[in-house]
Formats: structure tokens, C-alpha cells, sequence
């Protein structure tokens, strides 16, 4: 599949600097995996940390929150990050490092969805967590 970051932002409001998901590896109607190319010119490593730069740990879950509102590509809608429960950071990212999000949803009721989310870079978990997003229609 690989979406380029357009079709992703037809979906996701989000922009530079914020946008956490640069395209979509694979997707079904229950599961999504999705990437993020992480650089060296990001502006939060300017701050996190001088002389070794290391990816905060709530961009990776705010990428997972983002890869999670990919799951319907749905243009009329808007993913709405709702909460976080079991959020586990286990690895560093660095700059240099394709994260891939695997997202799939748990449970649908009205117009939210639980997700069981994992980032990962080269096949080792880097972080986890179970998200709540609700979808929102486009004013």
C-alpha cells in the first residue's frame, strides 16, 4: 500500500511540525500499520537532548493516536485523541530510525474505538499502549 504523507493528510488535521505519520505500510478494516521517517531536523531535538537526541515519548504516542484515526480513512471525519491506559516506553527512538505503528482496534461503540497500539524500530517494541479516539464529523 505506502500512502504518501498527502493521502494521510487528507485524513489527519494535522501539520507540520505536528503530523506523526509520514505513510501507510498495510491497512484493513480492523488494523492499520503505518510509519514515521524520524530526522535529524525535527525542531524537538533541538531541546531533547543536546548532543543526543532521543524522540519524546509522548510524540510516539501521539503517533499512534494518529495512525489509530487512519484506521477508516474516512475524509468526512475527524480523529479525536481521547485518552491512554497502559502506556509503556520500553526502547529509545533516534533520529534516523523508521518507526512503524501497528494499530488495531479492540472494541467500537457509538463513535469511539479502543486500539491496542505498538511502535516499533527494526522489529523491537519501542512503546505500547491502549488508546481511546473518537471520530468527529468535518465542520
Amino acid at each position: 500500500m505506502n500512502n504518501t504523507s498527502d493521502e494521510v493528510m487528507k485524513i489527519l488535521p494535522h501539520r507540520y511540525p505536528f503530523i506523526m505519520v509520514d505513510g501507510i505500510i498495510s491497512k484493513s478494516d480492523k488494523k492499520i500499520v503505518a510509519f514515521k521517517n524520524v530526522s535529524h531536523n525535527e525542531p524537538q531535538f533541538q531541546g531533547h537532548f543536546p548532543n543526543n537526541p532521543i524522540m519524546p515519548g509522548v510524540l510516539i504516542l501521539e503517533g499512534m493516536a494518529q495512525a489509530a484515526g487512519l484506521i477508516g480513512l474516512d475524509p468526512s471525519k475527524v480523529p479525536l485523541f481521547i485518552g491512554a491506559d497502559k502506556v509503556r516506553f520500553r526502547k529509545m527512538v533516534k533520529p534516523g530510525d523508521r518507526l512503524i505503528y501497528e494499530v488495531e482496534i479492540v472494541s467500537e461503540r457509538f463513535s469511539m474505538i479502543n486500539v491496542k497500539a505498538t511502535a516499533k524500530v527494526n522489529d523491537e517494541i519501542c512503546a505500547s499502549a491502549t488508546l481511546i479516539l473518537g471520530m468527529k464529523d468535518k465542520v
